[in-house]
């Protein structure tokens, strides 16, 4: 994609006068940010008719990571902002995602319920909360650390069902619907990890990533808190990620379906949108 986003880049699932639904692409930022990355928010507010707000940041009431593509609600109006943070905040809006993570998840489904917070030593990013990385804050002061990372753990839970087991080039991964239930900043990627099966060219929680392996979690703490005798061994991680490094594939998570009340006629929408992968 170009720096900036035209409006024929937009990939419009649903528009009416008070909201958007939009398939986002990989590698697009949901705000302006990072210098020379395209927003899909400012090429939205530079394309489609918007009343009473004033920049880009206004339109945004969730978003996506910048590698993750799929399915984002953008309002157009003040009215539609209020009703529609209220929703997500009450968590009102159903979201699911499809991911490909390394490894043969075992059980057919179930729940990652682990606490996350704001990682200490290689912020920004997230890592799984203990007590012991709790009492590591106390001596930290908001002016060395900044006040987000000295906020408390976030509960944080996600749902995962196996879509399907295969093979990529003799190595096992497995093709997963993700339900982050709480919304956590980077949730289901550090859950995920944790779990033992990272997803799939993640370069941040995945295997050699920049953030802290496993979830933040030593080799004890994983055997207590997420007990799992067929976690993905590093070779298999790293052999799955140069695969889809190779064919230069972004992280292999698309958000790809969602469900809510529309903040003003409350006629229920659910869209959903294939993934690229």
């Amino acid at each position: 994609f170009r720096r900036v986003l035209f409006r024929s880049d937009l990939v419009i699932i649903h528009e009416d006068a008070n909201i958007l639904v939009l398939d986002k692409p990989s590698g697009v930022l949901t705000i302006p940010g990072k210098e020379k990355v395209p927003s899909l928010a400012q090429a939205v507010h530079e394309n489609i008719k918007t009343v009473d707000l004033p920049t880009a940041d206004h339109m945004v009431v969730h978003r996506l990571g910048m590698d993750t593509s799929g399915l984002i609600i953008m309002a157009k109006n003040k009215n539609a902002v209020r009703e529609l943070n209220g929703l997500f905040r009450e968590r009102k809006v159903e979201r699911r995602y499809e991911a490909l993570v390394a490894g043969h998840v075992e059980k057919d489904d179930g729940f990652i319920n682990l606490p996350i917070m704001r990682d200490y030593e290689r912020p920004p990013f997230v890592r799984i909360s203990t007590d012991e990385h709790q009492w590591k804050l106390v001596d930290l002061t908001a002016e060395e650390v900044g006040k987000t990372i000295l906020e408390g753990p976030k509960e944080s839970i996600t749902k995962y069902e196996v879509v399907s087991r295969e093979f990529l080039q003799g190595q096992p991964f497995t093709r997963v619907t993700l339900t982050s239930i709480s919304g956590r900043y980077h949730q289901l990627n550090v859950h995920m990890a944790a779990f033992g099966h990272p997803i799939i060219g993640d370069n941040v929680y995945g295997i050699n990533g920049e953030a802290l392996p496993n979830g933040g979690l030593t080799k004890s703490e994983l055997d207590d808190l997420i007990p799992n005798s067929n976690r993905a061994d590093d070779e298999t991680q790293m052999l799955l990620n140069e695969s889809v490094n190779a064919k230069k594939m972004p992280p292999c998570v698309h958000a790809k379906y969602i469900k809510f009340k529309h903040p003003i006629t409350k006629k229920i929408y659910e869209f959903s949108t294939d993934s690229p992968f």
